[in-house]
């Protein structure tokens, strides 16, 4: 039977296939795991980063590569998803240096949102996108990290946490100023 109460909650890493793999030492299972499970949101948060897709897939490969060698040093205080977001976000980040702050372009605004969209509707987006773009790139690095973790990553404040390497307060803090920055940003830009 089932009992109610503290023991209901089990910590989903284990019954998270990819830690089990991983505490196997199955890393390429886990490896495979990793870029099914979470490849996609992978890529729409590097493109988020990096603005470019091909930038973007080259990412989410070297993520894929860098957390295959960690591996070992797994431990599961995270998520799989947090922990894969983390190495992301430095993966970016040190593209993002390297490139030049000019060219680096977040692109949060995906194209797929209408299916049939009209030229009018889809150089309203492209603006409304440059907009944000923009916006996002007049914020710290730090605050612009969490901000895109918790909405285009569609990350807990707890998984932005360790994907910052920050406790939860302090992510909640940081993402509640960068929207408060972003606001003031695009109504001055109005």
């Amino acid at each position: 039977g089932f009992r109610m109460g503290a023991e209901v909650t089990v910590r989903e890493s284990f019954m998270d296939p990819i830690v089990d793999a991983i505490t196997r030492g199955d890393h390429r299972g886990a490896l495979a795991g990793c870029a099914r499970a979470h490849g996609a949101s992978l890529g729409r948060l590097c493109m988020g980063w990096l603005g470019s897709q091909a930038e973007a897939d080259e990412a989410v490969q070297e993520t894929l590569l860098a957390a295959f060698d960690a591996m070992a040093q797994f431990r599961g205080e995270s998520t799989v998803r947090a922990w894969l977001f983390g190495i992301a976000r430095r993966v970016c980040a040190r593209r993002v240096e390297t490139r030049g702050r000019r060219e680096a372009r977040l692109r949060l605004v995906r194209g797929d949102l209408d299916v049939s969209p009209s030229a009018d509707s889809l150089l309203a987006a492209r603006r409304e996108a440059e907009r944000v773009r923009s916006a996002l790139e007049q914020l710290k690095p730090s605050e612009r990290d969490a901000v895109v973790l918790r909405y285009d990553g569609e990350l807990s404040f707890r998984e932005v946490a360790e994907a910052c390497g920050i406790d939860e307060a302090a992510a909640r803090k940081r993402v509640s100023r960068a929207l408060e920055r972003l606001r003031a940003v695009l109504t001055d830009a109005e």
